[in-house]
């Protein structure tokens, strides 16, 4: 057999191996808040119209923010085979910079405390 049959072969084996595994492996237990339909943590049978806090959302965009620093900075090490490595470098480097002073900023002014 060829190297990549073999690899094929192996990691089909141990995908449905850990597949059965988790399938049969957790407990069952529900409960209530497990078979609400609402998820998020308010209270369904409330009114729609409480206000939503505005903390939830910066730390959803901060997260979505250094979630899409890390994907434009994931090909970085293949990088040094450009002709101008260090340019690449440099430039990672600034965007880095610029998101940590963004990130220092934000947590000296309290925009990351939950509670006030």
């Amino acid at each position: 057999m060829n190297l990549v049959l073999t690899m094929i072969l192996i990691s089909s084996a141990l995908s449905i191996i850990i597949a059965l595994i988790a399938f049969w492996l957790p407990l069952v237990n529900p409960d209530y808040e497990k078979l609400s339909p609402y998820e998020c943590g308010f209270d369904p049978l409330g009114s729609a119209r409480l206000p939503f806090s505005l903390r939830f959302f910066l730390v959803a965009i901060l997260f979505l923010l250094f979630d899409l620093e890390i994907a434009l900075l994931l090909p970085l090490p293949w990088g040094d085979q450009l002709p101008s490595a260090l340019l690449t470098f440099t430039w990672a480097s600034a965007v880095l910079a610029l998101l940590t002073l963004g990130l220092i900023y934000e947590w000296i002014q309290g925009g990351l405390e939950w509670a006030e």
